[in-house]
């Protein structure tokens, strides 16, 4: 219960101190992607469920190519800040998995199944180790392969290690980390 109460008061005053800001930005992705600056995809969410993720549009739907505005957003994770507005609703936490798409944690079982019980995360150590996991992939001739045969595996480890350990004390501590990547 303290976890939430912390979650939705940290995105509460996080919206209300960068919300014209927010907005500012959506107004640039728009005008950068020529459509609705906003990205909204469905993900797995906690004990399975799915729900609807939000994040600045970095890529033009047209040419599939990530803009020099939308590389710049996603280096510096201005393009997760939408996610806020997951957290405030409850979809989300600050602290836990990042939430992926269909096929990846709806599918995993035995133990590691765990991780469904967490609500997913703005950031992780998982997320942390892989801050710079677009460009690893990027420059893989098979990124498929080895996302699913290397990171992932490493990140349900990593994810599984914080099911079992996670604190609020432990929560402040990667939400300092992520501040200060």
């Amino acid at each position: 219960m303290i976890k939430r109460i912390f979650d939705f008061l940290v995105a509460l005053v996080g919206l209300c101190l960068i919300g014209v800001l927010l907005v500012v930005f959506w107004l640039m992705a728009s005008v950068d992607t020529q459509s609705n600056g906003l990205f909204i995809q469905e993900r797995i969410g906690q004990l399975g469920v799915p729900f609807n993720i939000y994040k600045l549009k970095t890529m033009h739907p047209l040419t599939g190519t990530i803009s020099w505005l939308g590389n710049f957003f996603r280096k510096s994770k201005i393009d997760e800040l939408p996610q806020l507005w997951n957290v405030l609703k409850g979809d989300m936490s600050l602290v836990g998995p990042r939430p992926d798409v269909a096929g990846y944690y709806d599918l995993l079982v035995g133990d590691e199944r765990k991780i469904l019980e967490l609500k997913p995360g703005l950031t992780s150590l998982a997320s942390i180790k892989y801050y710079n996991e677009d460009a690893l992939l990027a420059s893989l001739s098979n990124p498929l392969e080895y996302n699913d045969e290397v990171i992932f595996p490493d990140k349900v480890q990593l994810n599984l290690d914080y099911y079992y350990h996670r604190s609020f004390y432990g929560d402040l501590l990667i939400l300092i980390k992520t501040l200060l990547r």
